[in-house]
């Protein structure tokens, strides 16, 4: 018996593929720059090719807790005889003479006239003098300056978004200012007569408003300056306002519900009134009302509002284009094979996302097991996933034990 389509579908919905490539060629990386402190600089994208003022490593350097001497003199000596000591930020002061060496600490200054390290562990020490154990060759343990970076050779490039290592890359080489894109600006806001504040009562038919809690951490993952305009009326006037506000302090405008076919779903029809509409709802589960457009000289993008809906149309279809408005490269998502444990269900008609969590047997092999109940509106098969178990448009039931196409998570999400 064939298996059932997807009551949902329809064959003029969108594929998601498809869609993310058009809402891509919609949208330009924004050109506006300015100067931060160092320390307001993670997550940030640079704005310009940065330099070394400095040599890296500054001075030649053990890489060794040891001892520093000429490796010349260990061919006629059976001991070197010690004759101080150099610590990081206590340089050794005296003369590299011959036949002698000095304590020495990782990251501090090799003495000219030293050549090698030799750490401690195959060192004899006798009060003054020093049995060491021959390494295999002369520069031994030694860092030499400018052997990572010289003075004047390019850090790092722009369009580099400044993560915990190029922190610490930029001020090894003393920078306290960095060049970086402006932060993209989008504003949002729910709709919904029924959605009331947390922390107040419900009423029948009433519920809380969890999705702008949820796009707001969405947003903070994407290193963007967001500003929430709260829960705006069912009423096209009141949604024709928020518009004109949005729009004019907002690279983009994200909304989440009414957008979908309901008396009272105004976003759609508003957006066609004051705006321009590029494509309205996708072949995709959860997130088929999904909306794209622009108002004024700002991005629409409207969000469904079941709650799963709207974080994984956000994660397919709004990530990417805050990826290229901030001037990053679009990373093609790591997807692989996992066993799937248990059947799973599914109408062809639409690429589905389903919320599994991924783990490895104890050979180390793939296996994904899904969070339960899959419907749009459960908010904790997000929360207890780890990944999307990714099912293809024609794809139908799956049974325990198939192969099946898993995306884990990224920072987003995480």
């Amino acid at each position: 018996m064939p298996t059932k389509a997807d009551p949902c579908s329809q064959p003029s919905l969108m594929h998601p593929d498809e869609a993310i490539a058009l809402l891509l060629e919609q949208v330009n990386p924004l050109e506006d720059s300015e100067v931060v402190q160092l320390s307001q600089g993670l997550g940030r994208v640079l704005a310009e090719d940065l330099a070394s003022s400095i040599d890296l490593p500054p001075f030649n350097n053990s890489s060794m807790d040891g001892y520093a001497f000429r490796f010349e003199d260990l061919a006629n000596n059976e001991s070197l005889q010690l004759i101080g000591q150099s610590f990081a930020g206590h340089p050794f002061e005296g003369q590299a003479k011959p036949d002698t060496c000095i304590r020495i600490m990782t990251g501090a200054p090799l003495p000219d006239g030293y050549d090698t390290v030799q750490m401690h562990e195959r060192v004899e020490a006798k009060e003054a003098a020093i049995f060491i154990q021959s390494p295999k060759a002369i520069g031994a343990n030694v860092r030499y300056r400018g052997e990572e970076v010289k003075t004047g050779g390019k850090v790092l490039v722009s369009g580099t978004q400044i993560g915990a290592a190029e922190l610490g890359v930029l001020a090894t080489i003393g920078t306290s200012q960095i060049r970086v894109t402006r932060q993209v600006k989008v504003a949002f806001f729910s709709t919904g007569d029924e959605l009331r504040p947390v922390g107040t009562e419900l009423a029948p038919g009433q519920i809380y408003d969890s999705n702008r809690y949820s796009i707001r951490g969405l947003l903070s993952r994407a290193n963007v300056e967001w500003i929430d305009m709260g829960v705006v009326a069912d009423d096209p006037e009141a949604i024709r306002e928020a518009f004109k506000n949005a729009a004019a302090n907002a690279d983009m405008v994200l909304t989440s519900g009414g957008v979908s076919v309901g008396d009272a779903d105004y976003i759609k029809q508003v957006l066609d009134e004051v705006g321009e509409i590029t494509f309205w709802k996708l072949a995709i589960k959860p997130g088929k009302p999904f909306a794209f457009g622009k108002l004024g000289k700002a991005i629409f993008c409207g969000l469904p509002g079941n709650p799963v809906s709207s974080m994984v149309t956000f994660y397919k279809l709004v990530w990417p284009l805050l990826i290229k408005m901030q001037g990053l490269p679009q990373a093609k998502p790591l997807q692989l094979k996992a066993t799937l444990k248990g059947d799973l269900r599914k109408y062809p008609g639409r690429v589905e996302y389903q919320r599994g969590i991924l783990s490895q047997d104890d050979k180390g092999e793939f296996e994904v097991t899904l969070t339960g109940g899959q419907g749009s509106g459960m908010l904790t098969s997000m929360s207890l996933a780890n990944c999307f178990v990714i099912l293809s448009q024609e794809q139908g039931d799956t049974p325990d034990g198939t192969l099946v196409t898993v995306e884990p998570f990224n920072s987003v999400l995480c």
